[in-house]
Order: C-alpha cells, then structure tokens, then sequence
C-alpha cells in the first residue's frame, strides 16, 4: 500500500520537503561563519517557547517561533558586546533558553508527554495547520536569501569589509538571524528541537566535500537534505522508527559517503600526480 494513502505522511512529506529546503539553505550561511552553534541556542530558546505554548494553551510552533526571534534579537544583541567572542554570546542564549525551557516545564504537570514529540519530531502529528505555520515561516527566509544574496554572500566571507564599503551589516545580521530563528521553529515539528541543528549543518557539511563554488554548495546542500529527509521518513514509516533520528542518521550516511567519496578523489589525483612525475 502507497504510503501516500495516509494523510499524515502526506504532512510528513510536505513538511520534509519545506525543512530540506530552508534548513540547509540558513545552514550554509551560518555554517561558513563558522556559526554552527547558532542553531543548537535558537533551538534551546524553541524549548521554552513550546513549554510556553502547551501552558498557555496557544500552538507550540506559533509560540516556538515568537520565543526564538526574540532570543535571536538578544543574541544579536550580545554578539556586539562580545564582537571577538561570538561563541560566548550563542553559549549564553543557550543557557537561557534550556533554563527557561526547564522551568515553564516544571510549571505544567503532564506536559512531558506533548513535550517528547517535539523534542524528537513526530510524523503522525504535523497537521494542516503545523505545515501552514512552516510555509509562513519559511517564505520570508527564501526571500531574504534570494535578494539579499549578494549582500549575505559579502557578510559571510568578510563582515569587516562589508561595513567599510556601508552595507548594513548589523541590520541584515539581525534579520538574517531572526529568520534563521524561524527556521529553526519550521523544523522541529518534523525532526525535533534536539535535532533540528543537524539537519542544517549535515548536509552542507557533505555539500562541501564536493562543491567547487558557492552555488553549487547551495545546490547540493538542498539536494542531500531533500535525500536524507525522504529516505528518513521512509525508513521510519516502514520499520517504525523515530523520524527525527533516523532522518539525521540518513544525512550522516550521505556525509560519510561524500567524505569516502573526496578521499578517492584526492587519492587518485596524488596517484596521476605521481606517475606524471
């Protein structure tokens, strides 16, 4: 029987296929900026504001979403009083929002049971309403990164450079990562809050064992992500499987792979390099 007979792989599907594309598209970004650990904070922050939404009765994701902007705003915030020490302010929003996190969590007697599917991801319970929030989370990332390519492109490799010439620099920091932030909140539905963060740095890591540019680490990054998400869901469908998990298995498969794969390459150039020689 076609797994798309059931509605809530359906769901699944669509939200995969939302998550595989702004997931790795942020990743990229904060990856090359050698800021990975962006999205394990916002992600922490994403606890609390599920904690809260399941308290006050609101939707989690809506609630996910408002929390995470807003410690991206403090994270900002904290990057400039710490300029030289970026990891110092991603440590501090981190602390923050697991603390918070714990103590909205102690408030709620009989949350851990609706915390656990969005601390590991749960296919069976995206609905229609979790997929419209993702979609709206995700447009304004996809638009930010399509008109601002340039700009971002510039800010990722020299930020320095990028204020000289009076690109703002702060002011696209500050919405590149409160867009970053919702997707961090597009994504826990599907692979969790514990998880979420692998999911945008993995298949970029892979994507740079073999793209010679930019774009093409873009591009492949889309694609392994888009490969590891449908594989995961598929797994987990039939052997009943954590999807979250068994997605960020997929994606580890696939940067084992890439790096097998980069290993050869290199081996056999040395090898030609050496007869030529």
């Amino acid at each position: 029987m076609s797994i798309l007979t059931y509605e809530f792989m359906q769901h699944a599907l669509l939200a995969g296929f939302i998550c595989a594309i702004i997931c790795p598209a942020a990743g990229l970004f904060i990856t090359l900026r050698r800021l990975s650990l962006l999205a394990d904070a916002l992600s922490h922050i994403c606890l609390a504001g599920v904690a809260a939404g399941l308290l006050a009765g609101f939707s989690p994701l809506f609630t996910a979403g408002a929390f995470a902007v807003g410690g991206a705003l403090g994270l900002e915030m904290l990057r400039e009083k710490y300029r030289h020490h970026a990891e110092l302010a991603i440590a501090i929003m981190l602390s923050a929002g697991m603390a918070v996190g714990a103590i909205l969590l102690s408030w709620g007697q009989g949350l851990n049971a609706n915390v656990m599917s969005y601390l590991f991801g749960s296919i069976i319970t995206i609905s229609m309403s979790d997929l419209k929030l993702m979609l709206l989370f995700s447009l304004p990332v996809l638009m930010l990164i399509y008109f601002f390519w340039d700009q971002l492109f510039f800010i990722t490799f020299d930020e320095e450079n990028a204020r000289l010439t009076g690109l703002p620099v702060r002011t696209l920091n500050i919405a590149f990562t409160s867009l970053t932030a919702l997707t961090v909140a597009a994504a826990i539905r599907l692979v969790g809050i514990l998880l979420v963060s692998s999911l945008m740095v993995l298949p970029v890591a892979s994507a740079m064992q073999l793209a010679g540019s930019f774009r093409q680490a873009m591009f492949q990054s889309v694609l392994f992500a888009q490969i590891s998400v449908l594989a995961g869901l598929l797994f987990s469908f039939h052997f009943n499987l954590a999807p979250g998990g068994t997605i960020i298995l997929c994606a580890i498969s696939m940067l084992l792979g890439t790096l097998y794969i980069k290993h050869n390459r290199s081996k056999s150039k040395s090898n030609i390099t050496t007869k030529q020689a």
